[in-house]
């Protein structure tokens, strides 16, 4: 950020879904935050057809406060599109990424706009803790260290999408012309001069959480057919292991037959457990391959990544 006499502001954008009962405390403590660090603000939550009474509750709150934008999606989205459409919308200097749940608490939004203050144009949270069971503070753990092994770029590990982003790197992300976004991927894709601030990830205040085993292997799925090449090199090296093997055994059955003849293993047994082998093989390799082709697919068609149905208090329209 450079120093200027204007105040600055900031957009925090907010993904709501199932998060009805945690919104006036969402507001509630962004504006004390922003407040207490002296800036103009704009808080745009963003409804992602949400199915209980999130709706109902943005509409009133925005009546109340016209710093309070409204974007009420026709369906869900997901997430990663929620903070897209948020993007579009946005004003400020800068924009904040949030989950609606509470769960990245926005207090540490003072950190972020201190870093951002003295430079740096991504600030994300690292999350060096998690309140949450043991095996999936032990999963995430373990496949942040896995995805960033396997990614062809360098993505930061234990950071979600909770972060402080330049004015400059939401315009470029603006640009980016897919629809299966990877929110973190992309952030850090982008470049620019970027920095952690670790802080402890609470759980939720209300509800449970909606990610479950199915989605959490879904995630991970679209963040490494989106930032990794590793598993078309897997095919490439197994492949190659399967053809030198192969050549061995057929090396030492040929010898085994002249030299042991009565030993040499033979018979429908041996043929049915190589043919289901090397079918299993050829399966996983198929679906790697219908896994990026899939995702192929679904850029090609170039579809929208989100539809709006209503934005209240549009901060472009304000502005003109």
């Amino acid at each position: 950020m450079h120093k200027t006499t204007k105040k600055a502001k900031l957009s925090a954008i907010i993904a709501v879904y199932l998060d009805g009962p945690a919104i006036p405390f969402m507001y509630d403590r962004l504006v004390a935050v922003f407040k207490k660090i002296d800036v103009d603000y704009e808080i745009i939550f963003v409804n992602d057809c949400s199915p209980d009474n999130a709706r109902e509750v943005l509409d009133d709150l925005a009546k109340q406060d016209r710093n309070v934008v409204v974007i009420n999606h026709s369906r869900n989205f997901g997430s990663q599109n929620a903070f897209t459409s948020g993007m579009k919308v946005a004003t400020g200097d800068g924009v904040i990424l949030l989950d609606g749940d509470l769960q990245d608490p926005p207090e540490i939004i003072e950190e972020f706009y201190k870093k951002w203050c003295n430079g740096y144009q991504v600030v994300y949270g690292q999350r060096i803790k998690r309140e949450a069971p043991f095996l999936m503070q032990i999963f995430y753990k373990i496949f942040y260290r896995i995805f960033q092994k396997m990614s062809y770029i360098s993505i930061p590990v234990d950071a979600g999408d909770f972060s402080l982003i330049d004015r400059k790197v939401v315009d470029a992300l603006n640009t980016f012309p897919e629809n299966n976004r990877f929110m973190r991927g992309l952030r850090a894709w982008a470049g620019y001069k970027q920095i952690g601030v670790p802080y402890v990830r609470p759980e939720r205040m209300f509800g449970s959480s909606t990610n479950n085993l199915v989605k959490n292997l879904s995630w991970a799925r679209k963040a490494i057919f989106s930032f990794s090449y590793a598993p078309l090199d897997f095919i490439t090296v197994l492949s190659f292991v399967i053809v030198v093997f192969s050549i061995i055994g057929i090396t030492a059955q040929f010898i085994m037959r002249l030299a042991f003849p009565d030993l040499t293993p033979s018979g429908f047994t041996t043929l049915i457990i190589l043919i289901l082998f090397m079918g299993g093989i050829q399966l996983l390799c198929l679906a790697i391959i219908g896994s990026y082709l899939a995702h192929i697919y679904d850029e090609v068609k170039r579809r929208p990544p989100y539809l709006v149905d209503e934005i209240l208090n549009d901060p472009r329209v304000q502005k003109e």
